[in-house]
């Protein structure tokens, strides 16, 4: 059997440098197939899809809600041509309903331990409307290393400098940001992997630099402690969303090879102040992440907070809108008020404003989002700041003589 994964293209941020990741959730779907499916892969993002290449079954694996009228239009022209298409992935869970005319098949939830029962229902002809099984939630541990066999590597670059592989260390969250639906997609716990499992699995990537893409690693100190310690002497550079802020955690990540956070920036105080500064001075880059368009937000205010994180010296900003996503309490809650303006999803992106805010227009929000990414790189342009944090790897890398290893291997692929 012959399986086509697509990942469909989505509209970058205008005011970010366009760069592509290797996405996580095509080779995390299909470590969880049976080995004996052949796998081709094609992402939008980086090449055109060869509708002409023959396949048994098309799988559309979608992760924001602005790839969906995409992912929609392709199973649309697959469909057509008589092909069986099957739908999965965060948004796809985000959208179902909305998904179900354009699927054979929708599938709801991580695949581990169940997406067989999918694929033989197609095998013997049977293929139900929907697979729920977000309500069972997978052992953990059946988590395997993820398939990075079906990328083609050559094509996540920027300028000739390889990009980081993407890897995640748990599933689930025990938070409950009002901007986020991380809770209905994995879960209210959080669902730590055995550390000798990621360990295994970070020692099989090549690449040297990675991104763990878990939403929070400061979700259990003990847990957190040791995931550093173990992976300490793999001597990988990383990249991530939060750690805690601890004197013993963040010298632990930076021994073991953190080399940036993306650290939210929600105000102006002393707080957030001593956070970045408590980064930096143990050599951890940090790359601000900043929400524009809350309750408490006007104008003045937005300017004061850029004014502020000019003042911090974080290495990048990253702003974005506030995006009222399905299934996060904001969404309801903008629901509830009538305060959605549109449900076009193409535009979901957080670089443009789709809800009514409190304290200024539309309009407004959308002019002090231009504001704040051009303020900011006003002195010096964000293809440069980054390029400054890949120099800053460059010696963490020459300083523990991984840097020519990690060149070699680059070469090779």
């Amino acid at each position: 059997m012959k399986l086509l994964i697509i990942y469909p293209k989505w509209p970058k941020l205008k005011e970010q440098t366009t760069f592509n990741l290797p996405p996580h959730g095509p080779v995390c779907f299909a470590a969880a197939l049976d080995p004996d499916i052949e796998i081709s892969f094609y992402d939008e993002n980086v090449e055109d899809i060869n509708f002409n290449e023959d396949a048994d079954l098309i799988a559309m694996s979608v992760m924001l809600t602005c790839q969906m009228p995409r992912a929609w239009e392709i199973a649309d022209l697959y469909r057509a041509k008589g092909k069986k298409v099957i739908f999965g992935g965060i948004a796809t869970m985000l959208h179902y309903e909305e998904t179900i005319p354009h699927a054979d098949a929708v599938f709801l939830g991580e695949a581990e331990g169940v997406i067989g029962n999918l694929i033989n229902d197609f095998k013997n002809g049977e293929l139900k409307q929907v697979y729920n099984y977000q309500n069972q939630l997978p052992d953990i541990s059946l988590v395997g290393t993820a398939r990075r066999d079906i990328l083609k590597h050559e094509l996540y670059n920027f300028k000739g400098v390889q990009m980081v592989d993407l890897a995640h260390m748990s599933r689930g969250c025990k938070f409950n940001c009002f901007p986020c639906c991380a809770r209905f997609l994995g879960g209210k716990c959080f669902r730590p992997r055995p550390i000798e499992k990621v360990v295994k699995e970070l020692e099989s990537i090549k690449n040297n630099r990675l991104f763990i893409v878990d939403n929070s690693l400061a979700q259990d100190d003990e847990w957190e402690k040791e995931l550093f310690r173990e992976i300490a002497p793999l001597k990988k550079k990383w990249i991530s969303h939060p750690i805690k802020d601890d004197d013993e955690i963040l010298d632990l990540a930076a021994k073991a090879g953190c080399w940036y956070v993306y650290q939210a920036i929600v105000d102006t105080s002393d707080y957030m102040r001593n956070r970045v500064k408590r980064l930096k001075d143990r050599g951890i880059g940090v790359e601000g992440t900043i929400l524009l368009g809350l309750e408490h937000h006007d104008e003045d205010y937005i300017k004061r907070m850029v004014d502020f994180l000019m003042d911090i010296d974080l290495d990048l900003a990253e702003f974005t809108i506030l995006t009222p996503f399905p299934e996060t309490p904001f969404r309801r809650e903008m629901e509830d008020q009538g305060r959605i303006l549109h449900n076009d999803w193409i535009k979901y992106t957080c670089g443009e404003v789709v809800f009514q805010p409190k304290l200024m227009t539309a309009d407004s929000l959308q002019k002090m989002y231009h504001y704040a990414w051009d303020t900011f790189y006003s002195d010096c342009c964000q293809e440069i700041k980054m390029a400054k944090l890949f120099m800053d790897v460059i010696k963490k890398e020459k300083a523990d003589g991984t840097f020519r290893k990690q060149k070699l291997t680059a070469d090779r692929r």
